[in-house]
């Protein structure tokens, strides 16, 4: 297989990265060949939303789907060092899922993310940003990595 039949392979098309945090849900997206992620927004997790009900950044990241006609989201999955999953992994997982109904027939899918948050942060920190403007853009950062990593592995797999 070529380079270029590789890289035909892999479906264009805009996609999400979500960072799941107990407070907030960072946000990136790619670009439509793939390429490159770029931070979108944070938004504060609803925790208060009953059962039945849509939580609110559900219900955005739903917004955000049909407005950047995203293809695939990819969510965060924070398994441990050793490839178990503990109660944030768990968390991620119901997240992803009940993310899936409500964007339905978009496809979510779930990508290992162990220490997203750890090399976002030094990452911001090398660049010179500390304190309470790092808190308000790492859980982007975050989401960056994450996607950045599932869009460098498939183009590997192509």
């Amino acid at each position: 297989m070529t380079e270029r039949d590789a890289l035909s392979a892999f479906r264009r098309g805009v996609r999400l990265g979500v960072d799941v945090g107990n407070v907030r849900v960072g946000v990136a997206q790619s670009d439509p060949d793939g390429i490159l992620a770029t931070p979108l927004v944070t938004l504060r997790r609803d925790m208060d939303a009953g059962e039945d009900a849509i939580p609110a950044d559900i219900a955005e990241l739903a917004r955000l789907v049909e407005e950047h006609a995203i293809i695939e989201v990819v969510v965060g999955l924070p398994v441990t060092l050793g490839g178990k999953d503990g109660p944030a992994a768990t968390g991620a997982r119901a997240y992803a899922h009940r993310l899936a109904t409500v964007i339905d027939p978009v496809p979510v899918r779930l990508a290992d993310e162990r220490l997203s948050t750890v090399v976002a942060t030094r990452r911001l920190a090398e660049r010179g940003v500390r304190g309470k403007r790092q808190r308000a853009v790492v859980d982007q950062a975050a989401a960056v990595e994450i996607l950045q990593g599932w869009l460098d592995a498939q183009r590997r797999r192509t």
